[in-house]
C-alpha cells in the first residue's frame, strides 16, 4: 500500500486508548428487552444492535445472574468499550469475575463486526490488562481462546501470554488456556 492509499483509507486510524463505561444492571435488563434505544439512552451512549445478538444476550443473562448472586462483584463484569470524542461504542469487555483464590482474573472482550481489524480488540485488551495491574489481589490475567480463532490468537500475541493448557466451555466448546502475570503492564 502506498502513502497515499493509506492517508485515503476509509478505515479510521487504530485507536490510541479505549474508555470502559459501565454497563450497569439496568441496561443489561433494557437489552434483553430488546430495547436499544432506551438502554442507549440509560447508558448514555449510542448502542449498536451487536448488544441484541443472540450470544450478547446470552451474556447480559449470565452477568446479570452473577450480579444478583454477589452485587461486590459488579465491578469487575461487563464495560462497554468506548472510543473517540462521539463517545462511538465499538464493543463490550471486562472481567468474568473478581480474582480467584489464587489471583487469577479472567479477561473477555468482543468487538462488533463492523469495527474489527482496526486496531480496537488491541486497545481493550491493553485497557484490561491495565486495570488487572492496578488491582492488588490480581497476579495473573487469563485469555481463553478456540483454537480456531485465529485473530484473538493474533490479538494477545505479543503480550506475553503463555499457554498453559485447555479447557472444555459448554458455550464456546475446547479453548486453551493463555496466562501472563497480571503487573506485566502493556507499552500503548
Amino acid at each position: 500500500m502506498t502513502d497515499k492509499e493509506n492517508r485515503e483509507s476509509p478505515l479510521p486510524r487504530p485507536p490510541r486508548s479505549v474508555r470502559f463505561v459501565e454497563l450497569s444492571g439496568e441496561v443489561m435488563s433494557l437489552l434483553l428487552d430488546g430495547d436499544l434505544s432506551a438502554a442507549g439512552r440509560t447508558a448514555g451512549v449510542t448502542l449498536t444492535p451487536y448488544f441484541l445478538t443472540d450470544r450478547a444476550r446470552w451474556l447480559w443473562r449470565f452477568r446479570l445472574d452473577q450480579m444478583d448472586a454477589d452485587p461486590g462483584h459488579a465491578r469487575w463484569m461487563v464495560r462497554q468499550a468506548v472510543v473517540d470524542d462521539r463517545a462511538r461504542v465499538v464493543g463490550h469487555a471486562g472481567f468474568h469475575g473478581p480474582p480467584d483464590e489464587v489471583g487469577t482474573v479472567e479477561i473477555g472482550y468482543s468487538v462488533a463486526p463492523e469495527f474489527r481489524r482496526r486496531g480496537y480488540a488491541r486497545a481493550t485488551l491493553i485497557e484490561l490488562l491495565r486495570r488487572a495491574a492496578a488491582e492488588p489481589e490480581a497476579t495473573t490475567v487469563r485469555a481463553t481462546i478456540s483454537p480456531d480463532n485465529a485473530a484473538s490468537l493474533a490479538t494477545i500475541a505479543g503480550f506475553g501470554f503463555v499457554e498453559v493448557g485447555e479447557e472444555w466451555d459448554e458455550q464456546d466448546g475446547l479453548e486453551h488456556v493463555f496466562e501472563v502475570p497480571a503487573r506485566r503492564v502493556p507499552s500503548a
